[in-house]
């Protein structure tokens, strides 16, 4: 974790403070009120199956655009309303990544999804917001290598 980025570093130590279930579902329907779709500029519906987060229940999509300093900014759509937890992700994803340097956000492990839902989580959900991770994760790896 010491190699994350700062603000994913802060998100994560929020949570790890969580130890009661309302209140951990009280912080993560705050991230999910804050979900704002990508903009009809990025991507229109419906959405390229090549965007789209493998095994996400919530059917969520994921794209990166470049920042004037190199790093990159993501964009979320999450095609269920009821896919609250893939919007709290997406809203966490963007807020703590987006403008952070890529070779950091490569380095995000999918653990981070345990951290910030709790092991509680099912296995269904569990693997589509790893997915997201994976796919923010992928986009940095991708572009660091378009750099070389």
């Amino acid at each position: 974790m010491s190699e994350y980025p700062e603000k994913l570093k802060d998100v994560l130590d929020d949570f790890g403070f969580v130890t009661d279930r309302s209140e951990r579902a009280e912080l993560l329907m705050d991230y999910a009120s804050r979900f704002e779709p990508v903009p009809a500029r990025i991507a229109e519906s419906p959405y390229p199956e090549d965007h789209r987060v493998p095994f996400c229940e919530s059917e969520a999509y994921v794209w990166s655009e470049p920042e004037a300093d190199g790093a990159l900014k993501y964009f979320f759509a999450v095609e269920n309303p009821q896919g609250l937890s893939a919007m709290a992700m997406a809203v966490i994803l963007d807020e703590t990544l987006s403008g952070a340097p890529i070779e950091k956000v490569a380095q995000v492990s999918q653990d981070i999804v345990l951290q910030i839902f709790g092991r509680e989580i099912s296995m269904g959900k569990g693997q589509g917001l790893m997915g997201m991770v994976s796919v923010v994760q992928a986009e940095a790896k991708r572009h660091l290598a378009e750099q070389d």
